[in-house]
């Protein structure tokens, strides 16, 4: 049977009057498939529309993620800077600090130096002052050692010498103990009880133990070189206390600044 053109007019005529065929029609040419396309094209769409949404979203976040980076590359420049200035303070800070060490260090050895002119200092006035005070005795032996002898006179030096010569030859005293009475600082002659005597004085502005032995162990030598009475004494500003006992113990007298202690 053949399909005319007057059939094909007929159909959609039929069609127009009954809209509800026309699906079936469509169903029966196309296929189910071909009827699907649109509800296909419609999700299509709307993936795609998500897919829009969600490059837009990416798009956006990409670009929040460049602001942070150029943030943080920001931060990491003045980050550097702010390290080279410190780098840089330190440096300075070092040099400071190397400059203010050798500074103390020169301080330091100015000081020594200044320490070490103190105690020179200090120990040259001590000398002069043990000078002053020993000249004083000497030159007014007669003055402060009267109470120890009567008409006090000075033994010359070579008297003295002779004396020691002598005694050293006899066999009385040996020649160190010589030299050691030849440094006493006084020695002067006078008389005591009746008989001629002679004092060894060993003078210092404080008298301490040792200036006692020495002029024990001086008036000993001087005894036994001359054969005549030697009191031993000490003469000074001020003593110690060891001083005064040791005195007391080997029967020196003492002199402090004119007063005459008796052993």
């Amino acid at each position: 049977m053949t399909f005319t053109v007057r059939d094909l007019q007929d159909l959609l005529a039929l069609l127009e009057q009954h809209p509800e065929w026309k699906s079936a029609l469509r169903a029966s040419l196309l296929g189910e498939e071909f009827l699907q396309l649109p509800a296909l094209v419609r999700e299509l769409a709307e993936a795609q529309k998500r897919t829009q949404e969600e490059l837009r979203a990416l798009a956006e976040a990409q670009r929040q993620m460049q602001e942070e980076l150029r943030a943080l590359a920001e931060a990491q420049r003045r980050m550097q800077e702010e390290l080279r200035a410190l780098a840089e303070a330190q440096r300075r800070t070092e040099e400071r600090v190397g400059r203010l060490e050798e500074a103390m260090a020169q301080l330091a050895d100015a000081q020594r130096r200044t320490e070490q002119t103190v105690q020179t200092l200090v120990r040259e006035v001590g000398t002069l002052k043990g000078e002053s005070v020993e000249r004083r005795y000497r030159e007014y032996a007669h003055a402060y050692f009267q109470r120890i002898l009567k008409r006090i006179r000075p033994v010359p030096p070579l008297e003295l010498q002779e004396l020691l010569d002598e005694a050293v030859a006899a066999g009385r005293i040996t020649e160190d103990e010589q030299e050691d009475v030849l440094l006493a600082d006084v020695i002067v002659a006078g008389c005591r009880e009746g008989r001629k005597t002679y004092l060894v004085a060993e003078v210092s502005e404080q008298v301490r133990m040792h200036d006692v032995k020495q002029a024990a162990r001086r008036a000993d030598v001087l005894r036994r070189a001359t054969g005549d009475p030697v009191v031993g004494a000490v003469a000074g500003k001020c003593r110690t206390a060891e001083a005064e006992a040791e005195a007391r113990a080997r029967s020196v007298w003492m002199v402090l600044d004119g007063v005459v202690f008796e052993p």
